[in-house]
């Protein structure tokens, strides 16, 4: 069903010709923070619990540290997850976004290619710092976020624009600016101008994909910083083309895609962060699916890794096309495995588990010699079903020739529990049980704050 907005007026004239950013910009500043679907409140509130809970368990990883030693303390600003003080609006934005990227365990919007959580939300939270709002005013801003993200990501995204761009770097920033233009309150003419800012903004190749580099996670805190200059500029007054995105020399016709922006409706179906799943696996979500059947086949009567004689993997054409995800080595860096189809399964079958300990293994010959054993092979049937279903089959056999095969149609979620859990472990971690408890208590109780800032400031703590 699709959303209920407030009536806008439109000249008759603009009906054929809007821009597409003007057009967006009407539906947002129609979307009424009161009448919010109970399962946009719910998944608002499980993505801050992911987004938060990686942040804290991610603080210590380099890119992290070498984030917040660019944060410039300032009075009255905005709080960096485990780091007490007060710092620059948009910096707060950047080091929040790069530390909810660093375990690359985001939340995940398949029919982008999008993780809209690392960029969308610590622009918000940020932005609830410099502005007093409620927090169904938050809510509601996360929903546009990903609305925008997800619609524009569906349009222009497909496997050969991702071998090349980044697709959180594309989508996240005009995502997000149009989430931080909501939250600030602004009218049609601003928010289309955050918008085409925004689009002006979009960042990030994917050649480290090819070397391990770890640009990719400062992607996110590029987006969500440049979201929040993109808001707050267009605040200001600051006038940007409302054909940004669909104009002749917009972004859409940089895709080779300008002809995709008359599909973009905002919330004429399911809203699409109720699309958006968690990820089980800390690793790309296109090794997820064949990194979860390889650990069910080595949890119900694990291969004996000696007497393994051949592994056959299956996945869409988009996970074997998209950059690093068709590796089989050398792995100088942890991003590098963090990538690949093949080390994900074949560290799968050897610990039993997918877990940070997976990503010690880029030497271990017991791992070469499985990748070595290894064929990654497209499934026509899994990529027609594609995004809308991302499968992945994994088959074993062993030198006698018995073989052990597992096939799932489509990635299993982590479950609400399982974030939750993750999420209490990292922060009581990080801060102690009784500031965790009063973080998890602020997150569920959003929805009837009138100060959604305050869950900002929490996420300080102070580090034991």
């Amino acid at each position: 069903m699709p959303l209920a907005t407030r009536s806008m007026n439109k000249p008759a004239i603009l009906e054929a010709h809007e821009p597409l950013a003007a057009r967006m910009a009407r539906t947002i500043a129609g979307i009424s923070a009161d009448e919010l679907p109970a399962g946009v409140v719910d998944k608002v509130k499980l993505c801050l619990t992911d987004l938060i809970g990686c942040a804290f368990e991610s603080r210590d990883l380099p890119w992290s540290r070498q984030s917040l030693q660019l944060a410039e303390r300032v009075a009255g600003g905005a709080s960096i997850v485990g780091s007490s003080g007060s710092f620059a609006v948009g910096d707060a934005a950047f080091t929040n976004a790069v530390m909810g990227h660093g375990l690359v365990r985001e939340d995940m919007h398949s029919g982008s290619i999008s993780h809209f959580g690392i960029v969308v939300l610590p622009a918000l939270l940020a932005l609830a710092q410099y502005r007093q709002v409620s927090g169904r005013e938050f809510i509601a801003a996360a929903m546009i976020g990903y609305e925008v993200g997800g619609q524009v990501g569906r349009a222009v995204m497909d496997a050969e624009v991702a071998k090349i761009h980044r697709p959180t770097g594309i989508t996240g920033p005009v995502a997000a600016a149009a989430a931080g233009a909501r939250l600030l309150g602004l009218d049609v003419e601003q928010i289309t101008s955050a918008i085409a800012l925004g689009a002006n903004v979009t960042v990030g190749f994917n050649q480290w994909a090819h070397t391990g580099g770890s640009e990719m996670f400062f992607h996110a805190g590029f987006a969500a910083r440049n979201a929040v200059s993109a808001a707050r500029l267009a605040e200001s007054g600051a006038f940007a083309s409302p054909s940004a995105l669909d104009g002749e020399a917009g972004m859409f016709a940089s895709l080779r895609k300008r002809s995709a922006a008359s599909k973009v409706e905002l919330f004429q179906g399911e809203p699409e962060i109720l699309s958006v799943y968690h990820k089980p696996v800390p690793a790309c979500n296109f090794a997820q699916t064949a990194s979860q059947a390889a650990l069910s086949i080595a949890r119900d009567g694990k291969p004996g890794i000696d007497r393994i004689a051949s592994i056959i993997v299956r996945v869409p054409r988009a996970g074997a096309l998209y950059p690093g995800c068709d590796h089989a080595g050398p792995f100088a860096h942890i991003l590098q495995a963090k990538m690949s189809i093949q080390y994900n399964v074949a560290a799968a079958l050897i610990e039993g588990g997918v877990s940070e300990k997976n990503f010690k293994l880029l030497n271990d010959a017991c791992l070469h010699k499985l990748i070595g054993l290894m064929t990654l092979e497209v499934d026509d049937e899994m990529t027609r079903a594609y995004p809308g279903k991302q499968g992945g089959e994994v088959e074993v056999r062993d030198i006698s020739g018995a073989t052990q095969q597992l096939r799932l149609e489509n990635v299993v979620n982590a479950t609400p529990s399982e974030v939750q859990n993750r999420f209490r472990a990292a922060v009581e971690e990080a801060v102690g049980k009784a500031s965790a408890q009063e973080i998890e208590e602020c997150i569920e109780g959003l929805d009837r704050s009138d100060d959604a800032g305050r869950l900002a400031s929490l996420l300080e703590g102070q580090t034991k």
